[in-house]
């Protein structure tokens, strides 16, 4: 173990933490009776260091080098694909720094918005780097969407992020605008083109049909780019949220009791009735959330109220980034004050003979 720690620049004592809780397990025995790293122990802890160095925390790490749909190869085109994301914002931001400092040299005013510039201010790239721990392929929402997809050859995915719901044995190009979520996409995913959904660089009616999974409230002009999917498609699938229903901020315990501050991020969201017309009339299907929903967006943890309790959950959400810190900590400390009070369970206890719920997800079919 201390030659095995030289070699990866670690202390024993991490080696000894990371075999203490099943992170890597040297899985040998010396002659002499001591434990010793075989080739595959040695390859999972590389990768262990390598995600722990991005700044992944501990159960990100773990659920990551557990995936079992990612081979070594994976894992190395995952971190290679990180690792030159962070090399090129890095880069970003030392040109934009040195075109500040020059401005302020000669006594130019730098504006907000620019000194927002400096640090690439999207949503995405603030909160993309948590999803691969937590924000997976729903098969129950993946089939819903397969179903409205139907005989679709081509398929555009607008939003693609890292292209959790593109549908296998099409032809799917992908779209999207954030440059850490283009970096996770994993190895043999679809074509992704770096655009906006208000702005696609296609032709009339250049697919068969556009999709969009749970990226409508991201974008800077929704109906826009709901529109721009008719324009090329012939039909058009989004999954999305409803605000119509009067009270609906009162479907979700978690808005409800701990987070008011979620009705003002989708103030300036569009009605249903509205994008429905915006992309030619469409009919909405409710998208029911089951309780052990594998995809970690907001409404998952409906039945596992402790999940809301955890940094790595919340970070690959945006509504935590939009609400602001303030709101987040006094939300997660009255949670984690009425779980331990017993006050939740009381308030939600119907919620446990529940196997799916509808939090407002709505499928639009056009």
């Amino acid at each position: 173990m201390g030659r095995v720690a030289e070699l990866a620049g670690v202390s024993v004592r991490t080696l000894h933490h990371y075999d203490r809780i099943g992170l890597v397990r040297p899985s040998a025995r010396t002659p002499a009776g001591y434990r010793a790293y075989r080739a595959g122990d040695m390859e999972r802890l590389r990768e262990v260091l390598a995600y722990r160095r991005l700044g992944f925390g501990l159960r990100e790490v773990a659920e990551l080098v557990d995936d079992p749909s990612a081979d070594a190869l994976a894992h190395l085109r995952r971190l290679r694909g990180l690792l030159r994301e962070r090399r090129d914002l890095a880069d970003a931001m030392v040109t934009a720094i040195d075109r500040e400092i020059a401005a302020r040299a000669e006594g130019v005013t730098v504006t907000p918005e620019e000194q927002l510039g400096l640090l690439g201010a999207r949503l995405y790239d603030a909160i993309g780097g948590a999803y691969l721990a937590t924000r997976r392929t729903e098969p129950r929402f993946a089939a819903q969407i397969g179903e409205a997809l139907g005989d679709a050859r081509t398929v555009v995915n607008v939003g693609a992020g890292t292209g959790s719901y593109e549908p296998a044995g099409r032809e799917v190009t992908a779209v999207e605008p954030s440059a850490v979520m283009r970096a996770q996409r994993p190895a043999g995913s679809a074509p992704c083109v770096a655009a906006a959904a208000e702005r696609l660089p296609f032709a009339d009616h250049a697919f068969d049909v556009a999709m969009a999974v749970s990226t409508v409230h991201h974008w800077e002009d929704p109906v826009a780019g709901l529109r721009e999917m008719r324009r090329v498609a012939r039909r058009v699938v989004v999954l999305t949220f409803e605000t119509d229903e009067p009270g609906w901020r009162d479907r979700f315990w978690l808005t409800r009791d701990y987070l008011p501050e979620f009705a003002a991020v989708l103030a300036d969201f569009p009605s249903l009735r509205g994008m429905a017309e915006a992309i030619g009339g469409a009919r909405a299907e409710p998208v029911p959330v089951p309780w052990d929903c594998a995809d970690g967006l907001f409404e998952a943890y409906w039945r596992r109220p402790e999940a809301y309790l955890e940094e790595r959950v919340r970070r690959a959400v945006s509504v935590w980034t939009r609400v602001g810190p303030e709101a987040e900590r006094r939300a997660v400390r009255r949670l984690g004050d009425d779980l331990r009070s017993g006050r939740w369970a009381e308030r939600n206890g119907d919620l446990a003979s529940l196997d799916a719920a509808d939090l407002g997800l709505r499928l639009l079919v056009a």
